[in-house]
């Protein structure tokens, strides 16, 4: 029996917070056994649509490199107001020889997407130390930000189908709340960086 397209919607359930003591943050993963990666640094180039206003349909383009990786992803509207909840659809780019590095593929996508008639809005540079932690039988992904321009932030992740989404968020507050954050920030790092850019 075929699946309609709806079943295969997944949505990104997120908390965001800005850190104001992060190494207390930090002991407290480690006091939940929380599993760490090496940390990572990630470059987004946010594009806007030639035809239609991603400010006014609260949608996101964006390529990301991660090391020599390069993914496309599109954001959907937010949902709700509890926490930043979208659908999100992500795609792999295929790889450049070696030789051509992730630099290289990073730009040729970008050249292709302008193109097309898309145009590079900002680049958002972070500094990302991701790691997994279980609570309430649910893996959270965790991932500890130092945001070039911003400073410090926990992002508190599930991605979840559409019936998901009321018990991921509960997990993820109490997870915020076990971890002494405060109040989540709703706002993008692309709107962020936007905003104090706008404001100088």
């Amino acid at each position: 029996m075929s699946q309609s397209a709806e079943s295969f919607e997944v949505y990104e359930v997120e908390l965001k917070f800005p850190l104001a003591r992060r190494a207390a943050v930090e002991a407290a993963l480690v006091r939940l056994a929380a599993r760490s990666c090496p940390a990572i640094e990630q470059a987004d180039v946010y594009f806007a649509h030639p035809s239609r206003d991603f400010a006014q349909t609260d949608e996101a383009l964006r390529l990301r490199r991660e090391g020599d990786a390069v993914a496309i992803t599109w954001k959907g509207p937010r949902l709700g107001q509890a926490a930043k909840t979208r659908r999100e659809i992500e795609l792999p780019l295929a790889a450049f020889p070696p030789a051509a590095g992730g630099g290289a593929t990073l730009e040729v996508w970008s050249e292709l997407l302008a193109a097309l008639g898309f145009r590079r809005v900002w680049e958002v540079v972070k500094c990302r130390r991701p790691a997994r932690v279980v609570w309430q039988g649910r893996e959270v992904e965790v991932a500890l930000d130092t945001v070039a321009g911003l400073g410090d932030f926990l992002e508190l992740e599930i991605v979840a189908s559409e019936e998901e989404i009321p018990p991921v968020l509960s997990c993820l507050q109490s997870l915020a709340s076990e971890l002494g954050c405060g109040s989540p920030e709703r706002r993008s790092y692309l709107e962020m960086l936007l905003t104090a850019h706008l404001s100088d």
